[in-house]
């Protein structure tokens, strides 16, 4: 059985190829120059100290490089870190797989696009669908749709986690949609494949994302409802639309109440822009949890959950 990063005990000798997440130079007492390292495989991360780095060092163990490492796992404050004996970049008779290097979305992801053109199909409204479709058929948009996480740190950080938020959201509309007729179904649906759209270039990529200068400076609400508009022109589709509207106002509503300070332009005004925003907020928060759980050793009880900035208990 093929063994991961965070596999690994105390102790234990890890020749392994991993993805360099982050990269920090330090001097050490003896002035020699060292490295702190986070690197990571599809288990996770794990923080790695590289002692005596030479220049070249420097220059070729770069950010979002490949690298085959040697060293000892140890335990440092609490937490186990690599001490690393002997690194060298991946060559490519190496043949180092993506999905071995970064965490990848449980589904399949063709059976997650297969539900999400299965609901597109099923809209009832011609604009919508043909917003959506629109989209989705830009190749940029649905290869980056195909590939790209949900965020950084928080929820469905991982290869393809975007999309199986989409389909997940998806499910739980068409669960509660019965319960609540005040809802208009298809903005609900739209809004639910759309509404993180603006990520797709909010993040720089989608195996070791960080926030691009347009996503800092404007952010995936806004930059989702630009395209949403960008779309609309493109197809003749006038702006002042009732159902473009909701849309756009769900989309620029869906972090909650702006008084909350969570990032919404607006706060929901229809029961379709209010159910979505709980409804991202479960799906969001219940992923999230369940990682951390995951990641709990067999003998933990609690763990800190930083997407509720508390404590959590396993249960029994």
């Amino acid at each position: 059985m093929t063994k991961y990063l965070l596999d690994y005990q105390e102790g234990e000798r890890v020749v392994a190829f991993c993805l360099v997440k982050s990269k920090e130079a330090g001097v050490a007492s003896n002035q020699s120059e060292y490295l702190n390292l986070e690197l990571g495989d599809r288990s996770g991360t794990l923080m790695a100290k590289l002692w005596d780095v030479s220049p070249e060092m420097k220059e070729w163990i770069a950010v979002k490089s490949v690298v085959k490492i040697d060293a000892a796992v140890q335990m440092y404050r609490g937490k186990k870190q690599l001490v690393i004996q002997r690194i060298r970049p991946a060559a490519a008779s190496d043949e180092v797989l993506m999905e071995s290097l970064i965490p990848v979305s449980p589904v399949p992801v063709d059976e997650l696009w297969t539900k999400l053109m299965q609901t597109v199909d099923s809209l009832k409204s011609d604009t919508l669908r043909a917003i959506i479709r629109e989209a989705l058929a830009t190749e940029e948009i649905s290869e980056r749709l195909r590939q790209y996480p949900a965020g950084v740190k928080m929820h469905h950080n991982y290869y393809h986690g975007l999309l199986e938020h989409i389909v997940s959201l998806l499910s739980a509309a068409q669960s509660l949609l019965p319960l609540y007729p005040q809802v208009d179904r298809d903005v609900l649906y739209a809004t639910c494949i759309l509404h993180d759209i603006g990520k797709l270039y909010e993040l720089s990529d989608p195996i070791a994302p960080d926030y691009t200068t347009p996503g800092q400076l404007i952010g995936h609400l806004v930059m989702g409802v630009e395209m949403v508009s960008g779309i609309c022109r493109k197809l003749d589709i006038p702006l002042g639309d009732a159902e473009v509207l909701h849309l756009k106002h769900c989309m620029l509503s869906h972090h909650g109440e702006v008084e909350n300070g969570w990032g919404s332009a607006v706060s929901g005004k229809t029961p379709t822009a209010v159910l979505f925003h709980y409804l991202d907020q479960i799906d969001s928060k219940m992923n999230a949890l369940g990682q951390t759980l995951a990641d709990m050793g067999e003998e933990d009880e609690w763990a800190y959950a930083g997407v509720l900035r508390r404590k959590v208990w396993r249960g029994y």
